[in-house]
């Protein structure tokens, strides 16, 4: 059996020179599947289970410090073991990240190194746009370019209406519709998979994620599950996984979302409210509050009838939850320093 063409699963050449920090037995490998600390990894030698080594755990300060689906980590597969040892996780060239489901001040990789992210939204009752706004928000911020897709618009009536609602949301984002019900309603999605190219599908769950990758691979390899009597959808996946399209490009299915809890996204705003962030830029106050100053160039717009009054309660919402996850970052930041000050002294003094 021939290598595998790491590049088919987005291999990059600027992760060559990284190499070198790591033992020459080691290798670069893709994380396919994570489940229970136990990690499905792809490499030039094909695909084995692996797990994080004890060096990895122990230097690891939070969550986002362990492997995720989408991550290229260094692999040893020389050891007596049945499993490789994940030695490295290399620099991410994109990450979605969100707040940990519950109430503690923790962070979740969802993907990484994601090119392109499909905001999946089904034309029924899950259509909702201050969920757009936040997803879009969270996936501008990651690094990768975000593309809303409206499922089943065969269930829609009037679709127009919905395309005017989401465009006033999604300002300079591409907008597909999609409809699993005909045989090549996914056709549309094809421009954004290419050779070495990684698309990421997020959404809630029901809106049609698992049905559109199985149109994608040609084959229903993935579990779907119909409506609930509310007109919602039902929890299909469980896990996120990585799969290699035969026509070429990488599609990652992740489990629907109850929630999508901010994690320091501030940088996400410049493009998904992109129109309120040029407004505020012309109000008399730089720190404006658009409540009740003179002067407000955003409170103006609203009065003008050229801005809703809920995108702009989103905005404020979406801004102060993201301001509040960036001090939990900064907290997490300052630990991480002082574990590596700690780490750098005792590397000093064992080499005494």
């Amino acid at each position: 059996m021939g290598k595998i063409d790491m590049a088919e699963f987005g291999l990059f050449s600027q992760y060559a020179a990284l190499m070198q920090e790591y033992d020459k037995n080691n290798l670069i490998g893709r994380v396919l599947s994570q489940k229970k600390g136990l990690y499905r990894v792809i490499s030039e030698e094909g695909e084995q289970l692996a797990e994080v080594s004890g060096r990895l755990r122990h230097r690891a300060v939070s969550a986002s410090d362990f492997p995720a689906v989408g991550d290229f980590v260094m692999i040893d597969c020389t050891s007596s073991q049945s499993r490789a040892m994940i030695h490295g996780v290399l620099p991410r060239k994109s990450v979605f990240i969100r707040k940990a489901a519950g109430t503690g001040h923790t962070e979740q990789v969802v993907a990484a190194n994601v090119d392109t992210i499909f905001i999946c939204m089904s034309l029924n009752n899950d259509f909702n746009l201050r969920r757009a706004e936040r997803y879009l928000s969270v996936a501008w911020n990651s690094g990768a370019t975000p593309v809303i897709v409206l499922t089943k618009s065969d269930l829609c009536s009037n679709l127009e209406s919905f395309m005017r609602s989401m465009e006033s949301v999604a300002v300079g984002t591409d907008i597909v519709v999609t409809s699993s019900a005909e045989e090549d309603g996914y056709k549309k999605l094809l421009p954004y998979l290419q050779k070495g190219k990684t698309v990421a599908l997020i959404g809630s769950s029901g809106v049609g994620k698992s049905t559109l990758i199985n149109r994608l691979l040609g084959e229903n390899r993935l579990a779907t599950n119909g409506l609930r009597n509310d007109d919602k959808g039902k929890h299909t996946t469980t896990r996120r996984e990585l799969f290699l399209l035969e026509q070429g490009g990488m599609v990652i299915d992740t489990p629907g979302m109850r929630e999508l809890g901010l994690w320091d996204i501030d940088d996400g705003f410049d493009q998904s409210f992109s129109d309120i962030e040029k407004l505020a830029a012309m109000c008399r106050f730089h720190d404006c509050t658009h409540t009740n100053e003179p002067n407000c160039a955003v409170r103006e717009a609203v009065i003008k009838g050229e801005l809703s009054q809920e995108r702009v309660r989103s905005y404020q919402k979406l801004k102060s939850e993201s301001r509040y996850a960036e001090d939990a970052e900064s907290y997490l930041a300052q630990k991480r320093q002082k574990f590596k000050n700690i780490a750098k002294i005792n590397k000093r003094n064992r080499g005494r």
